[in-house]
């Protein structure tokens, strides 16, 4: 016995199963995430195969039955994203997204708010310029990193010292902690300086759209990024794979 039922959904990742099968890991707006197998979607005569790559947003039909692994039995594209996965850059750009997305919010369980700020990149993502600088350091995926953090509540704290609660005088992050620390409370820290602090800040508050608007300073962005990967690994208990390039 099982259902089946509808879903909107966005591929975050996919890999091979057997000679012609896919197992999919997506984000769907009212389930949250979900395992699938995409049956034959590998053959050259599958009838979805094409809507199934990663960043694609979806409809898909889904049968659930007693097994862990849903079964796709059909999907209609409602944006290929193919501008992104076709331009090395945006490509890396989009799986840090994806993969933010999977180890933050990795229970079936719906959120709306992360799945309308997924897409949204998405769409922001396939526009973006081929930079030459480093994809980790992109203000569209520091942004929503940021945006998703704070909706998985791992926000870090940044507008007082987590140790003693000083307003001024703070210079470092304690990824232990999950906020900042003025110079008197050092401890294991990353540091973290005023352009560093205000680049986050301003990142949250600001629209992914207009985050290419926020004046990032190299430093600045850099700081933002050391403080995203020591949330996910001290709050989260995990770090992203596709962070894992050394930084230029």
């Amino acid at each position: 016995m099982g259902r089946t039922y509808r879903t909107e959904a966005v591929v975050l990742r996919s890999f091979r199963l057997g000679e012609a099968d896919r197992v999919l890991h997506a984000y769907t707006a009212d389930r949250g995430r979900v395992g699938a197998v995409a049956k034959g979607v590998r053959r050259t005569k599958s009838r979805f195969g094409a809507r199934l790559e990663p960043l694609s947003h979806v409809e898909l039909m889904l049968h659930q039955g007693s097994g862990e692994l849903q079964t796709v039995t059909g999907a209609d594209l409602r944006a290929s994203h193919h501008a992104a996965r076709e331009n090395p850059y945006r490509l890396a750009v989009g799986l840090i997204g994806a993969e933010a997305m999977l180890r933050l919010f990795p229970e079936q369980e719906a959120n709306e708010r992360a799945f309308t700020a997924l897409t949204r990149f998405l769409d922001l993502l396939d526009a973006i310029p081929a930079r030459g600088t480093e994809p980790a350091l992109d203000s569209l995926v520091l942004s929503f990193q940021l945006k998703l953090l704070w909706l998985s509540g791992y926000m870090p704290h940044l507008e007082s010292c987590v140790e003693c609660g000083a307003v001024e005088g703070l210079a470092r992050y304690l990824p232990a902690a999950g906020g900042a620390a003025c110079r008197d409370c050092g401890g294991d820290s990353i540091p973290l300086s005023a352009d560093g602090a205000r680049a986050i800040q301003t990142l949250v508050a600001t629209p992914m759209a207009d985050a290419e608007l926020a004046g990032l300073t190299p430093g600045g962005a850099r700081e933002a990024l050391a403080v995203v990967r020591a949330s996910y690994e001290h709050q989260g208990g995990f770090r992203l794979r596709t962070l894992s390039v050394r930084s230029a």
